[in-house]
C-alpha cells in the first residue's frame, strides 16, 4: 500500500500550518510530551532502565549461586532480590518497552496523526516513575524489600514488612497505566486507520497490539483485586487467604493466575508481531498465511484464560481438573506451532540476507520454540509434580521471556531505530551484540534443565555440592549476558541516538512494506495530519 505524501510525510495541503507546529524545545518537550513518538521514546529508555537495575539484582542472584555456601548475601536479602528481579523485570523493563514500541510504531503503521489520547497518553507514561521509586525504593524500608516471590503469594505476603505495602500500591499504579495505555492503542487502531485499511490490511504489529491490550483491560483489574484482598487481610481484618479466618491462601493462587497466565501471552504477542514484520522484509516474501496469523493470535488470546492452574498442579486439585488444565495447556501449542510454521514457510525459498534485526528474528524463533516444547513438558500434570518449582521451571519461562520478548524487542528496535532517529546502525556491532547476546544466554539458561531435572529448587540461596558445576556455568553466562546488553547501550543505542552513523535512506530495508516506511527518516515530529491516501485497488497486506 502506498500513499501520496510531501517530503515532510505529511498528506498533500498539510504544510500551511507547519510553522507553528515544530517540537517544543527543552525539558518541556519531554515532561509535557503529548507526540506519540516522544512518548515512546520515554517509554523505551524507561524500560532500559528498569532492565538494568532488574539484570544487577539477576547478577547479585547468579553471585550468590556461583558456588555452594553463602557467599555474597544472606538467605533474607536473596529472596529480596528474587522477588524485586521479577516484579521489575515484568512490570518494569518489558510491558513498558512494547507499550514504547506501539507507541512509536502503531500511528505510523496505520496512517494516523497521533494516538486517540495525547494526555492521557502522557499520564499513562509518567505514572510509571513514581511507581518505579516506590517499588525499587522498598529495599531501603524497615524489614527490606518483598520477599514472597514475584507472584506475592499469601501466607508470606500476610507476613512482610511495611516494604509490602509500597510493592502492592506500585503495581496498582503500573496497572492503571497498562490499562490506560491499552484504551489509547484499542481506540487508535480502531477508529484512526487510514481510509482503505480494512481490518485485514493492518500489519501484524497493529494485530498483535490489538489483541494484547484486550488481554491487558481483562486481566489488570484482576491482578488489582488480588493485591487488595492481600492489603485488607493485612490491615483490615479480612481473612481471604489467611486460614486462621478461614480463608484460604490456594484461592489466591487461583486469582493470581487468572491475571498471569494472560500476562505471560501479553508480554510475549507483540514480539510475535514484530517478527512478522521483520521476517517478510528480510525474506522479500510475503508473510505466509496473514490470516492464519491473525486467527492464531486471537486463539492464543482466548485460551490464555482457560489454562491458568497448570501452575497449580501441586496443590491437590481433584484429577478431573489436572486432566482438563493438561489438556488445555497443551491446545495452546497449535495456534502458537502455526505462527512458527508460518515464519518458517515465509523464509522458505525466501531472497534472505541476515542483517541484524534477522539475526534477532531467526534467534528469536530458535529459542522461542525450545522454551515452548519445555513448556509442553511442564504442561504434562505428572511430570510437572517432579519439576514443579526448580531450576526447569526458571529455564523455561526464561526460554521464553528472555529470548522471546528481549530478542524481539531487539529485533524490532534494530529493524526501526533508522526510522526513529534518521541514522544506521553499526551493523558489524550489531551483529557482535546478537552472537554474544545468543550463545551467552544459552551458557546460562541451558544448564539450568538439567538442575531442575536432578531437583535443585528454586529461589534457594544455597544448594549441595552436586548442583555446582552447572550453577557456575550458568552464573558465568549470566554475567556475560548482562556484559552484552551494557555493550549494546554504550555502543549502539548512544551513538544512534546522538545521530552518529551513515544517514539512513527512507526506506532502509529494499523489501520492507508498509506507512512507516513512506516518511521520511527521521520520521517527522508530525506525520499524516491528513490521513494518507491508500491505494483503494490494493488488495495487498502490509507485513
Amino acid at each position: 500500500m502506498s500513499a501520496v505524501l510531501d517530503p515532510h510525510g505529511h498528506a498533500h495541503g498539510d504544510h500551511a500550518h507547519d510553522d507553528h507546529h515544530g517540537a517544543p524545545a527543552g525539558w518541556r518537550r519531554w515532561v509535557f510530551a503529548t507526540n506519540h513518538k516522544d512518548i515512546g521514546t520515554l517509554y523505551l529508555l524507561f524500560s532500559f532502565t528498569m532492565l538494568m537495575v532488574g539484570g544487577v539484582l539477576a547478577l547479585l542472584i547468579r553471585a550468590e549461586l556461583f558456588q555452594p555456601g553463602l557467599q555474597v548475601v544472606n538467605p533474607e536479602l536473596f529472596n529480596q532480590f528474587t522477588t524485586m528481579h521479577g516484579l521489575i523485570m515484568v512490570f518494569g523493563a518489558i510491558m513498558p518497552a512494547f507499550v514504547g514500541f506501539a507507541n512509536w510504531m502503531v500511528p505510523l503503521q496505520i496512517g494516523a496523526s497521533d494516538m486517540a489520547f495525547a494526555r492521557m497518553n502522557n499520564f499513562s507514561f509518567w505514572l510509571l516513575i513514581p511507581a518505579a521509586i516506590m517499588l525499587v525504593g522498598s529495599f531501603f524500608m524497615p524489614g527490606g524489600a518483598p520477599a514472597a516471590g514475584w507472584t506475592l503469594y499469601a501466607p508470606l505476603t500476610l507476613q512482610m514488612g511495611a516494604s509490602m505495602d509500597a510493592g502492592i500500591f506500585a503495581m496498582h499504579i503500573m496497572g492503571a497505566s497498562s490499562i490506560m495505555g491499552s484504551i489509547n492503542i484499542i481506540v487508535t487502531i480502531l477508529n484512526m486507520r487510514a481510509p482503505g485499511m480494512t481490518l485485514m490490511k493492518m500489519p501484524m504489529f497493529c494485530w498483535t497490539w490489538l489483541i494484547t491490550a484486550y488481554l491487558l483491560i481483562a486481566v489488570m483489574p484482576v491482578l488489582a483485586g488480588a493485591i487488595t484482598m492481600t492489603l485488607t487481610d493485612r490491615h483490615f481484618g479480612t481473612s481471604f487467604f489467611n486460614p486462621a479466618g478461614g480463608g484460604d491462601p490456594v484461592m489466591y493462587q487461583h486469582i493470581f493466575w487468572f491475571f498471569g497466565h494472560p500476562e505471560v501471552y501479553i508480554m510475549i504477542l507483540p514480539a510475535f508481531g514484530i517478527i512478522s514484520q521483520v521476517v517478510p522484509a528480510f525474506s522479500r516474501k510475503r508473510l505466509f498465511g496473514y490470516a492464519s496469523m491473525v486467527y492464531a493470535t486471537s486463539s492464543i488470546a482466548i485460551l490464555s484464560f482457560i489454562v491458568w492452574a497448570h501452575h497449580m498442579f501441586t496443590t491437590g486439585m481433584p484429577l478431573t481438573g489436572q486432566l482438563f488444565f493438561m489438556y488445555a495447556t497443551m491446545l495452546i501449542a497449535v495456534p502458537t506451532a502455526v505462527k512458527i510454521f508460518n515464519w518458517i514457510a515465509t523464509m522458505w525459498q525466501g531472497s534472505m540476507t541476515f542483517e541484524t534485526p534477522m539475526l534477532f528474528a531467526v534467534g528469536f524463533i530458535f529459542v522461542f520454540t525450545m522454551g515452548g516444547f519445555t513448556g509442553l513438558i511442564l504442561a504434562v500434570a505428572p511430570i510437572d509434580t517432579q519439576l514443579q518449582d526448580t531450576y526447569y521451571v526458571v529455564a523455561h519461562f526464561h526460554y521464553v521471556l528472555v529470548a522471546g520478548s528481549l530478542f524481539g524487542m531487539f529485533s524490532g528496535f534494530y529493524y526501526w531505530v533508522p526510522k526513529w532517529t534518521g541514522v544506521m546502525y553499526n551493523e558489524w556491532r550489531g551483529k557482535v551484540h546478537f552472537w554474544w547476546s545468543l550463545i551467552s544466554f544459552n551458557i546460562t539458561f541451558f544448564p539450568m534443565h538439567f538442575l531442575g531435572l536432578a531437583g535443585m529448587p528454586r529461589r534457594y540461596a544455597d544448594y549441595p555440592m552436586q548442583f555446582a558445576d552447572f550453577n557456575a556455568v550458568a552464573s558465568v553466562g549470566a554475567f556475560a549476558f548482562g556484559l552484552a546488553q551494557v555493550y549494546f547501550f554504550l555502543f549502539i543505542v548512544l551513538p544512534t541516538m546522538q545521530g552518529k552513523g551513515e544517514k539512513a535512506s527512507q526506506k532502509p530495508w529494499e523489501a520492507a512494506e508498509g506507512l512507516e516506511w513512506e516518511v521520511p527518516s527521521p520520521a517527522p515530529f508530525h506525520t499524516f495530519e491528513n490521513p494518507p491516501k491508500l491505494d483503494p485497488t490494493a488488495t495487498k497486506v502490509i507485513g
